[in-house]
């Protein structure tokens, strides 16, 4: 029988305790062993890779315990037990993200949580840029400095919570730019924490779920002035190529009223808009706000705009030349979608994405829609023919950061 036993530094429950104390074999990190010391016939393996536990574990006949920090079900050693086939009996403790957000005096049934422990931090990076409540379990290369440095640009605040549990326990909160120039002590949890968190309660399930109403919004429903607006038919094919959602990040280039990036925002990801004109980045910062989310405005014109941002994963370019088009794939990323108005543009972007070595395809969008008339009666009034164009490159799906490159 293995008994997995979580531990927040209280006490440990009577049944785990005896659990541990019938034990002939007892797996554990450093820190766990020496807080609830194994039986002293029982062997016993100390965690540092985890296959030679499990096949400790595996080959062991009698009973062992794992002994595991938290809750061992949530993002812990649980899954890699019942992977390998172990049966087990599990005693949870507080896990460290519920222990973290009641240390910070914070409720969490609307946060956002997500691992970077052992896995490449573009995602949960992405996922701290787009929510204004997410907890990262972090891990070594992402951990409190790594992700206040990765968010320069959002308007983030870090509680770090440092040796939770343990007379050693500090919280400490900070902006993220303050985050990025300290050391911190390992191990960690880390709030990310918008400066304007949004009002309201949470929703209906956990975690919450995005894009209330649908997608591919009515134009009416963003505010336009004199900018102009990606229709909603080109929306909807634009979104489905470019597959914004959480851990994503993606550029909207050339941004005008916003009306894209605010649909992938709504759709859980991560949003740089990119917008020369000064009144129009005010624009999609209105319409932002109007919509409940978090897009990043950088004011400037494409392509010099575009140096130094994070790598995307995928980039919506709304218009443009050649140029503008040719720019892009020096990020790297996995999809490019184009929307163009003039025929003459179409070849040489055409051309520009398969000479970087993307699939390219496209399709010429022409919709009317109905428009009443006297009498109960419609006519279909035409919109202007858009060319969407599309473009993917499958070795750059779902990447990790290559060498210097931003999460």
């Amino acid at each position: 029988m293995i008994t997995v036993i979580g531990m927040d530094g209280s006490p440990l429950a009577p049944a785990a305790s005896a659990a541990l104390a019938a034990a002939t074999l007892v797996v554990g990190g450093r820190r766990q062993l020496a807080a609830a010391p194994a039986p002293p016939a029982a062997a016993v393996v100390e965690l540092g890779p985890l296959e030679p536990a499990l096949a400790a574990l595996a080959g062991h006949h009698g009973d062992a315990v794992v002994l595991a920090s938290g809750d061992p079900g949530f993002f812990g050693i649980l899954r890699s037990l019942r992977e390998r086939g172990l049966e087990c009996a599990v005693w949870p403790a507080v896990s460290s993200v519920a222990l973290a957000f009641a240390r910070a005096g914070l409720s969490w049934d609307d946060a956002q949580v997500a691992s970077a422990h052992g896995r490449a931090p573009r995602r949960a990076v992405n996922l701290c840029r787009a929510h204004p409540k997410v907890a990262v379990l972090t891990g070594p290369g992402c951990g409190p400095a790594e992700l206040g440095a990765a968010l320069a640009g959002w308007r983030r605040r870090l509680v770090v919570a440092e040796h939770l549990g343990t007379p050693a326990e500090r919280i400490t909160a900070c902006p993220a730019a303050e985050a990025a120039g300290r050391d911190w002590a390992d191990p960690n949890v880390v709030l990310v924490l918008a400066e304007q968190p949004p009002a309201g309660g949470p929703g209906w399930r956990w975690p919450p779920a995005g894009a209330h109403g649908g997608w591919a919004l009515p134009d009416e429903d963003f505010c336009q002035q004199d900018a102009v607006i990606t229709k909603a038919e080109v929306r909807a094919l634009a979104l489905a190529r470019l597959a914004p959602g959480p851990g994503r990040l993606i550029w909207d280039v050339g941004a005008g009223t916003g009306s894209v990036g605010i649909e992938c925002a709504r759709l859980g990801a991560a949003v740089i808009a990119v917008e020369r004109d000064p009144r129009r980045a005010r624009l999609v910062r209105d319409n932002a706000r109007r919509h409940g989310v978090d897009v990043r405005v950088v004011e400037g014109e494409a392509p010099e705009a575009l140096t130094g941002l994070p790598a995307p994963d995928a980039v919506f370019v709304g218009g443009g030349g050649a140029g503008v088009v040719g720019a892009v794939p020096a990020a790297k990323p996995a999809r490019v979608v184009v929307a163009l108005a003039a025929i003459d543009r179409v070849a040489p972007a055409c051309s520009v994405l398969a000479g970087a070595g993307y699939a390219v395809d496209g399709t010429l969008l022409q919709a009317a829609r109905l428009s009443p008339l006297p009498g109960g009666v419609h006519r279909l009034d035409a919109i202007n023919p858009v060319f969407v164009l599309w473009a993917d490159r499958a070795d750059l799906a779902d990447r990790a950061p290559g060498a210097g490159e931003a999460p």
